[in-house]
C-alpha cells in the first residue's frame, strides 16, 4: 500500500549494501510524466519506485516548461510597454531590459513552483525514490545505485534531449539549447536559431522584444510545419512586423567563428550562398530519445535512433515494460501533455488492466507567441485528404468586441466540419488562443456537433464570443433554405 516500502525488500547479503525491490510498479525518469506516473500509482494503493537523476519536474528544460514560460510573460509585458502609448499611457518608449534581473525573475519562478516536484513531496506520498541512473540487467531487473529492482511491471519515462544539428564548425562554436538559452547572463545581441519549429519561433518572438535583434533559419518552406499553413503565416505576419528575420528555404552549410563575440552562419538560398552574422547561435533543431545508458536491449526492448518502439497500448516489446513521452518513437516533438495524458492510461493497465484507449482523446497544441496558436485535431490539408466533403468557418478576432477593445485584432478562428456539423478540427491564431481551444477539445471528445457550441450562450463581452460567431457560420446556409422562408410566410399568414 502506499505509505509503506515497497513489499519484499530484502538485503541480498549483510555485508553488501545492495538492496533488492519488488514493488507493484517501477517508473524510471523523473520527468513531468515520469512523476504523473508514479503520484497515481501511489495514489492507487500500488508499492511505487521512482528512478530518477536530478533535475526533477518542472526544473527540467523541455518544451513548453515553466522557465521558457517565465521568460515570455517578461517578454510580454516589454512589449505592453512599447504599446502602450495607443491607449494614453505613457510615451510607448523602448523598455530597458536588465539581464541579470530577467535571468533571477525566471529563477525564483521555478524555485516557486519545484516543491511540487521535489523528491520530498514523492516520498511523503509513499514513492520510495533513487535518485540514480537506472539500467535493466535482464527482462524483469534493473539496477539503480545500490538498489536492484524486480517490479511486477516498468514504466519508461526518459524524455527527449535537445538534437544537435551536424554542421561544420558547429564543434568550434558556442552552441546554445533549451537547456542553456535560458541560463544566460548577458541579453544576446543578434541570437541567430537554427529552426522555425515551436521553440525556435517562440524563443525568436521572446527575446526579439527583450531587445536582441533575431534572424530564425529554417530550411523547410515555412515555419511551424506541423500547423495550418493559413493559421502559420499569421504567427509569420507578427514575429516579421516585430523585427524578426525569418529566411525560409534556407540550407546552412557551415559555422565560421568570428571575432572574438561573433560568429558567422553559411546558408544556401536557391542557387546563392548567403552569410549571416550574429553574437550569439540556438540550436532548435528538435528533440532525441533520452534512453543512452538503458541497457534495453538486455531487457528485449526494441529501439532504434528515434525512440523506444511500442504498441497501440504503449507496451514495449517487453510485455512487462512501458514507454511514455519523449523516449518513444516518433513522440519526441510531441507536447508535453501528451505524455501526462499517457501516464494515466498505462498505470491503469499495469496496476487493474484497463485496456489502453490512447489516440481515443484529441491532444490540442500551442504555440506561446503573440497571437498565440492554438490547435486540436485535424488541419485542413489533413481533412481533405481524409473526406472531400468538408466545410471550413472562420470568424476574424477583428470582428470581436474585445479584441478590439484591447486592440489584439490579429488571427482568426478556424474550425474544420463534415456537413452534418462533425468536427474535424479547430485552430486559432489570436489572443489567448491556448485557453479558447478548450471548448473544441471538449466537443471533440464527447461527439459534440458544430451546432452545440453556436447553441450556447457565451458570456459578454469576451473572446470566446469569437468561438460562438464561427460556429454560428454553420447554421447560416440553413437559413437560406426555401422550405425555412415557406414556413415563415406561411406563420406570417397566420397573423
Amino acid at each position: 500500500m502506499a505509505g509503506t516500502e515497497p513489499r519484499g525488500e530484502t538485503v541480498t547479503n549483510e555485508s553488501a549494501p545492495t538492496l533488492t525491490l519488488r514493488p507493484d510498479l517501477c517508473v524510471i525518469g523523473a520527468t513531468p510524466a515520469g512523476l504523473s506516473a508514479a503520484s497515481l500509482a501511489a495514489a492507487l494503493g500500488a508499492s511505487v519506485v521512482l528512478v530518477g537523476k536530478r533535475p526533477w519536474g518542472v526544473e527540467r528544460p523541455e518544451p513548453g516548461d515553466l522557465s521558457s514560460s517565465a521568460l515570455i510573460a517578461a517578454a510580454g509585458h516589454a512589449e505592453a510597454l512599447r504599446r502602450a502609448g495607443a491607449f494614453g499611457i505613457g510615451q510607448g518608449l523602448e523598455p530597458g531590459v536588465d539581464a541579470a534581473k530577467l535571468r533571477a525573475h525566471v529563477q525564483e519562478v521555478v524555485r516557486s513552483a519545484a516543491p511540487m516536484d521535489s523528491p520530498e513531496r514523492y516520498r511523503a506520498m509513499g514513492v520510495r525514490v533513487i535518485e540514480a541512473g537506472a539500467c535493466f540487467i535482464d527482462r524483469r531487473t534493473v539496477t539503480a545505485g545500490e538498489h536492484v529492482i524486480r517490479a511486477r511491471r516498468f514504466v519508461i519515462a526518459m524524455g527527449a534531449r535537445p538534437a544537435m544539428p551536424e554542421l561544420p564548425g558547429l564543434q568550434d562554436i558556442p552552441c546554445l539549447t533549451d537547456e542553456s538559452l535560458l541560463d544566460l547572463a548577458v541579453r544576446p545581441d543578434h541570437l541567430v536559431i537554427l529552426g522555425g519549429g515551436v521553440t525556435g519561433i517562440e524563443m525568436a518572438q521572446a527575446y526579439r522584444r527583450l531587445g536582441a535583434q533575431v534572424t530564425v533559419i529554417e530550411a523547410g518552406e515555412r515555419i511551424l510545419t506541423r500547423e495550418d499553413p493559413e493559421m502559420a503565416a499569421v504567427i509569420g505576419r507578427a514575429l516579421r512586423a516585430e523585427g524578426v528575420t525569418i529566411r525560409t528555404d534556407a540550407t546552412v552549410l557551415r559555422v565560421e567563428r568570428r571575432a572574438q563575440e561573433c560568429l558567422a552562419i553559411v546558408l544556401k538560398s536557391g542557387e546563392r550562398e548567403k552569410m549571416v552574422e550574429g553574437s550569439h547561435l540556438f540550436a532548435a533543431a528538435g528533440r532525441t530519445p533520452d534512453i543512452e545508458g538503458l541497457d534495453l536491449d538486455k531487457a528485449g526492448i526494441e529501439a532504434g535512433p528515434a525512440g523506444i518502439k511500442v504498441g497501440s497500448g504503449l507496451r514495449t516489446t517487453n510485455a512487462k515494460v512501458y514507454a511514455i513521452g519523449g523516449c518513444v518513437s516518433g513522440q519526441a516533438e510531441d507536447p508535453p501533455q501528451v505524455a501526462n495524458h499517457q501516464a494515466g492510461l498505462v498505470v491503469r493497465n499495469a496496476l487493474l488492466r484497463v485496456p489502453v484507449g490512447y489516440g481515443a482523446v484529441p491532444i490540442s497544441r500551442v504555440v506561446r507567441t503573440d497571437p498565440e496558436l492554438a490547435s486540436v485535431g485535424l488541419t485542413e490539408e489533413e481533412a481533405r485528404a481524409q473526406q472531400h466533403d468538408i466545410r471550413i468557418l472562420r470568424w476574424p478576432f477583428a470582428d470581436n468586441e474585445r479584441a478590439l477593445a484591447e486592440r489584439e485584432v490579429a488571427g482568426h478562428v478556424k474550425a474544420i466540419a463534415t456537413r452534418n456539423g462533425r468536427i474535424h478540427g479547430c485552430a486559432i491564431a489570436g489572443p489567448r488562443a491556448g485557453e479558447l481551444i478548450a471548448p473544441w477539445c471538449l466537443a471533440m471528445a464527447k461527439g459534440l456537433r458544430v451546432g452545440d457550441l453556436a447553441g450556447l450562450v457565451y458570456p459578454y463581452p469576451t473572446l470566446s464570443e469569437a468561438t460562438r460567431s464561427a460556429a454560428v457560420e454553420f447554421l447560416k446556409p440553413s437559413a437560406q433554405n426555401p422550405w425555412i422562408r415557406r414556413l415563415i410566410g406561411f406563420v406570417g399568414r397566420l397573423g
